[in-house]
């Protein structure tokens, strides 16, 4: 398993950056937030997950270890069921040139384009 070396949140509490293996992931509190591992965005099976729209302007408001293998990250909007593994934190790591955009456009392919467009 791989596990994090660090992981700090900036002071305005939207960029969450995780090292893993010496390397330094900048993640968006926005992006986290629509990639919550909960069952609230992902359902409970393949075809069930729910597109998170508005999360723009979404902060990440406390983070709670849990374990040694993962956090809870509770969020401005009152997301807080979703635990983060260190696996999916990797995941969503080193997969972000991909998931970004591809979230960017389910978000306009279901008519809410994001301020970043």
């Amino acid at each position: 398993m791989i596990t994090p070396s660090n992981i700090t949140l900036n002071k305005e509490k939207t960029l969450l950056t995780i090292t893993f293996e010496g390397v330094d992931y900048p993640l968006t509190s926005e992006y986290l937030r629509v990639y919550s591992p909960s069952a609230e965005v992902v359902g409970h099976g393949p075809g069930q997950e729910t597109l998170q729209v508005g999360k723009d302007n979404v902060t990440i408001t406390r983070i709670e270890p849990t374990g040694n293998y993962a956090v809870v990250l509770f969020f401005s909007d009152g997301h807080d069921s979703g635990i983060y593994s260190w696996s999916h934190l990797h995941h969503l790591s080193t997969n972000h040139q991909d998931l970004w955009p591809e979230y960017l456009a389910r978000l306009k392919a279901a008519g809410h384009p994001h301020p970043e467009l």
